[in-house]
């Protein structure tokens, strides 16, 4: 006798069982979607904090050069110069590292002194007329310049993280996973976000 093939139909689920699937696989993709922001959001911050301290750098190589090169004219300003050395130490000792408030403390102290200590330079025509000490103040500007376009994209991711961090759905999962707050880099003043720049040829103050 022929062999006959009896065809079973696949389950059947009941509507609420699919719909109630639907919505869990929805949930979970919602879920992910959400937590992966949130850390790449950090990762982020943590990228452009490492392109930030690659230009505090710089700016930290150039000062014992231009220390080195003013200081011998710049007698009756020991008390400066010294005061950026110190500054210029204490922030080498805190880097590499997170962008923790302390940082950020001796970093826009140590931007203050330079500022100061370049109006002081503008004061003597004797070192603005040198070559050397040209070459090094632009590059002071220029360092200062890429330091201050580092900083605000990496304040814009901060910025960025913590909205995630205090906004809700985003705030579970940073309460959950132990992502906090990130610290913005910004400085006190207008005199002291202006990237130090001197007029080569000028003399002194009048």
């Amino acid at each position: 006798m022929p062999t006959t093939l009896v065809l079973q139909s696949a389950p059947s689920f009941p509507p609420a069982v699919l719909a109630a699937a639907i919505g869990f696989v929805v949930l979970l993709l919602v879920v992910a979607a959400l937590y992966n922001s949130l850390v790449a959001a950090r990762q982020r911050v943590r990228e452009s904090w490492s392109s930030v301290d690659v230009e505090l750098q710089r700016r930290h190589d150039l000062i014992p050069n231009l220390v080195a090169t003013v200081k011998g004219v710049m007698a009756h300003e020991r008390e400066l110069l010294e005061e950026v050395t110190r500054l210029r130490s204490e922030a080498e000792e805190r880097r590499p590292g997170p962008a923790d408030a302390a940082q950020v403390a001796v970093e826009r102290r140590l931007e203050a002194a330079l500022q100061r200590l370049v109006v002081r330079i503008e004061a003597y025509p004797e070192l603005t007329a040198q070559r050397n000490v040209g070459d090094l103040m632009g590059e002071l500007a220029h360092t200062e310049d890429r330091v201050a376009a580092a900083l605000r994209y990496y304040n814009g991711n901060v910025r960025e993280l913590n909205t995630k961090v205090e906004t809700f759905p985003t705030l579970l999962f940073a309460q959950a996973f132990g992502v906090e707050r990130a610290a913005y880099f910004q400085v006190e003043s207008d005199d002291v976000r202006r990237a130090p720049r001197v007029e080569l040829g000028r003399g002194g103050p009048a």
